[in-house]
């Protein structure tokens, strides 16, 4: 089957050139027009927004497209699922949610048969084949998370890359020098979720400009590999750390601080914690601990808007980073004296 990436090797352009070229959604020279319709036409190719754009008429539905993996956080997952449906409400849209793992048969459907007026992608990949299909669709469309391609898309996320750096400066400010970072499930990296690798390679950036040597664990959810992570730091550091960063689901979160409490290990006395992009209430944490937010509310609320600004005029791709910052519950102090 001819796809838009044939299309646009043929004519030598881009797949957004071609998006453009065949939806109308943006001016695009007439020799380069011209060019992918010959490439379009000598493929066999044809766009699939047609009949969408001809019938004019909305249905106030917004398909959100939130695959479930092997690995998924389901609490986490459904805090933005809940974001987007109350933020589409706001605007007087239904949303239709596609969860099936290949996502891009349902987009496909939802959009050729007219059902939806605009998309929004969660749980993006690093290389993501739905955000290749939104550029083909040419259907109004947003993106929570930002793939490695960004051509042609209009994204929204939180800045990973500044939260990490926000974590680690507010260590190093209090004089930490050995910090490590907790992580998500490797299975999490090795399929390609883009906030992930986004926040490690951050973290271990930040670590690496002050002259502090980057200690990265990616740790799965269950007591061993809680108890692993923690052995693996200290082994690593060669000493107790002095600073600890979650970027790691709940679960993790709490059973990491049950076995350091189990150790006699003080938070914040012997030990500084941080709460990196959660999207749950630190505040019930036992102790609490200081957290820079993940906020499903305000970056789904934003995909929504963009979305049907869409619907009226066209938007320039662009990628929106929301910055981050931090609040306090006390589990942040100077380190102990060596």
């Amino acid at each position: 089957m001819v796809s838009i990436h044939d299309v646009a090797q043929a004519a030598g352009v881009s797949i957004s050139t071609v998006s453009y070229s065949l939806t109308g959604k943006r001016s695009i020279t007439e020799s380069t027009r011209l060019r992918v319709e010959e490439a379009a036409n000598a493929l066999g190719y044809r766009a699939n927004a047609g009949a969408r754009m001809l019938k004019g008429a909305r249905t106030n539905l917004l398909a959100l497209s939130a695959p479930l993996h092997a690995g998924t956080h389901a609490p986490a997952h459904m805090t933005f699922v809940l974001a987007v449906v109350n933020a589409a409400r706001e605007y007087d849209y239904d949303v239709v949610l596609l969860t099936q793992d290949d996502a891009t048969d349902g987009l496909r459907r939802v959009s050729q048969s007219s059902l939806v007026d605009g998309i929004v992608l969660l749980d993006v990949s690093t290389t993501d084949e739905r955000a290749d299909l939104v550029r083909e669709l040419g259907v109004p469309a947003t993106l929570v998370g930002v793939p490695a391609d960004t051509d042609g898309l209009v994204c929204v996320d939180l800045d990973f890359e500044r939260s990490a750096w926000l974590a680690v400066e507010r260590l190093l400010a209090l004089g930490h020098r050995r910090i490590a970072c907790i992580g998500q499930s490797p299975a999490i990296y090795e399929r390609g979720s883009n906030f992930p690798p986004r926040f490690r390679d951050a973290f271990i950036a930040a670590c690496e400009a002050n002259g502090v040597e980057p200690v990265f664990r990616a740790c799965a959810e269950d007591a061993g590999s809680v108890v692993r992570a923690l052995d693996d730091i200290e082994a690593q550091l060669g000493a107790a750390p002095t600073g600890l960063v979650f970027q790691s689901n709940e679960p993790v979160q709490a059973m990491a601080l049950d076995v350091l409490a189990r150790r006699g290990v003080r938070i914040p006395e012997d030990l500084s914690v941080i709460s990196a992009c959660s999207s749950f209430d630190t505040a019930h944490l036992e102790p609490a601990i200081d957290v820079i937010p993940l906020p499903a509310e305000q970056s789904c609320a934003r995909a929504i808007a963009l979305t049907m600004r869409q619907l009226e005029t066209p938007v320039e791709p662009h990628v929106e980073l929301i910055e981050p910052w931090f609040v306090e519950y006390g589990s942040v102090a100077a380190p102990p004296a060596d």
